[in-house]
């Protein structure tokens, strides 16, 4: 029931009263970062394999995403954000390699270096940008059936946001039941204590790098709806170090091993923002525009660490209890 109010507010609520900036400024890179942290929620949350590398794995998404668009322009905009997602799953399992023999933080730098190698490819070839002189190209104009636009200057914010939420929504259910059936279970048992699993039965090659390829895959898709649905332009500049740590500030905020906690983490971290920039100004404060800077990286670092330590499962977790003691109340039992 509380799914269905949800999706009834996103659907017909937001849309009537949310101008063009709310919706291409706040509620699309919402979106986006929303399927960037299922994806590494997938691999860190479930799985248990920490990953820094979710920026270039985005710019990956992105740049396949222009490569097809450009090369195959009557490829349907759904087809081209399925196929970047699958090229960059495959080179997701292709860096997931080393999870097979590191952990932990060694592989962490290993996913670090994936990160590096990733983005100086895109900006020392210049195949992968047709050759762009400044390096920055803009994407193709796509159409979802007719003359209604994703991409280009004849797209629609509005358009963009609800073909966006409906992507998003259906992937995020399939994320969820994935999470819920077999391959889920192997993923969390290989979290839990990969030793065990591996005795009871449980392939920890197939689960490390089925973990890493559909991971890369939404975060894949993530990038290509990035660069093609919110900015309208890619470049490598965008998906760098900073773009991978602040996906991970998502889950840690939102919640691990939470698909919910993926939506929240990044609802915060687009929110915090805009609300530190507005507040101040309606209570009458008059912060300096670097000191909100500063502001915003000393929140981030507290509740991290507040989230670490008094309740590592996020935001997530403090909604289900939340519910809960609605439910009870007012009796305490």
């Amino acid at each position: 029931m509380g799914m269905v109010a949800l999706l009834l507010i996103a659907y017909l609520a937001i849309p009537s009263v949310a101008n063009d900036y709310w919706l291409v400024s706040i509620l699309v890179p919402f979106l986006v970062f929303s399927m960037a942290a299922i994806g590494l929620n997938i691999l860190t949350g479930y799985a248990g394999q920490l990953s820094l590398g979710t920026g270039g794995f985005m710019a990956c998404g992105a740049f396949a995403a222009y490569k097809l668009a450009t090369a195959f322009p009557d490829l349907h905009i759904v087809i081209v954000l399925l196929l970047s997602g699958t090229i960059t799953a495959a080179v997701g399992v292709l860096f997931g390699l080393p999870s097979l023999r590191i952990k932990g933080f060694y592989l962490a730098v290993a996913t670090l270096a994936a990160q590096f190698f990733l983005i100086w490819m895109f900006n020392k070839f210049g195949w992968f940008n047709n050759y762009s002189p400044s390096g920055v190209i803009s994407a193709p104009p796509m159409h979802l059936f007719g003359d209604v636009y994703i991409t280009g200057p004849q797209s629609s914010p509005l358009v963009k946001y609800l073909f966006l939420l409906t992507f998003v929504a259906v992937m995020a259910l399939a994320a969820k039941n994935l999470t819920r059936c077999k391959i889920g279970r192997s993923w969390m048992a290989i979290r839990d204590m990969d030793i065990a699993a591996e005795i009871i039965g449980i392939r920890p090659l197939m689960a490390k790098l089925s973990a890493f390829a559909i991971s890369s895959f939404y975060i894949g898709i993530a990038g290509a709806a990035w660069a093609f649905i919110y900015t309208g332009s890619v470049e490598a500049l965008a998906f760098d170090i900073n773009r991978s740590f602040q996906v991970l500030f998502m889950i840690i905020i939102g919640g691990l091993g939470s698909i919910l906690g993926s939506f929240l983490g990044a609802g915060f971290i687009v929110l915090l923002p805009i609300l530190l920039n507005n507040v101040p100004g309606l209570i009458g404060w008059q912060i300096p525009v670097d000191m909100i800077a500063h502001l915003e990286f000393m929140i981030f670092g507290a509740l991290i660490i507040f989230f670490l330590i008094v309740e590592p499962h996020g935001l997530a977790r403090l909604w289900t209890l939340a519910k809960e003691k609605m439910r009870l109340w007012p009796f305490p039992y």
